[in-house]
């Protein structure tokens, strides 16, 4: 198991190391093969119920969203549609044990966050704007349901699961802003190390 998490790391490294300063070509190489990486670590994991495979779903959504990113423009629509699918899968894999908080300061903040990230890239988004919003919103939930698991249980699993999902929300929103309004210097590297770092906690927390 041990090899498994070292080829994990390594194969994730190189891809964010590409993602920085290497060609296009082998950040299009890492990307799936870390994320291939981190289904067979998810394969293994010793699942005690049946909804830890909406992990690994949610996995298989995300590499099929990677996979149609690479293609031209009009294939973006059903990218957005296949990351919103894999969040999604999160979300009901953290509300299958959650104990639902009714706090209001996470929610507000997660609110804030998402209304300021949505009016920086409002305009440019032209006929994507439903898809963007939806993905942004899907987001938003998984981390609320994962910071309520968290808060209510405070173990070790519920505290990689709320820091994976909010990792894939701040890797989202950096995509997005550089994608539509601004780029900025490592933004590629940024998004990369989110990505790669908020799905392996996820999976990091079967183990635990």
């Amino acid at each position: 198991m041990l090899w498994s998490f070292i080829a994990v790391f390594f194969s994730g490294w190189l891809y964010v190391d590409s993602s920085y300063r290497g060609p296009v070509w082998q950040r299009w190489v890492f990307k799936p093969v870390t994320v291939l990486l981190l289904l067979l670590l998810a394969l293994q994991a010793p699942l005690s119920e049946v909804t830890g495979y909406l992990i690994i779903a949610g996995l298989l959504a995300s590499l099929l969203a990677d996979t149609l990113t690479l293609l031209p423009r009009q294939r973006l629509l059903y990218a957005y549609g296949a990351y919103f699918l894999s969040h999604l899968l999160y979300s009901l894999y953290f509300i299958s044990h959650t104990n639902i908080d009714y706090d209001w300061q996470l929610p507000l903040v997660l609110i804030i966050i998402g209304v300021v990230a949505i009016s920086i890239i409002w305009a440019p988004l032209a006929e994507l704007r439903m898809p963007v919003l939806a993905l942004v919103g899907i987001t938003l939930l998984m981390v609320w349901l994962a910071g309520s698991n968290y808060f209510s249980r405070h173990s070790d699993a519920s505290f990689s699961e709320f820091l994976g999902a909010g990792l894939l929300l701040l890797g989202n929103l950096v995509w997005l802003i550089s994608k539509y309004r601004h780029r900025f210097p490592a933004d590629s590297a940024i998004v990369a190390a989110c990505y790669f770092g908020g799905h392996f906690l996820i999976v990091r927390s079967l183990y635990i």
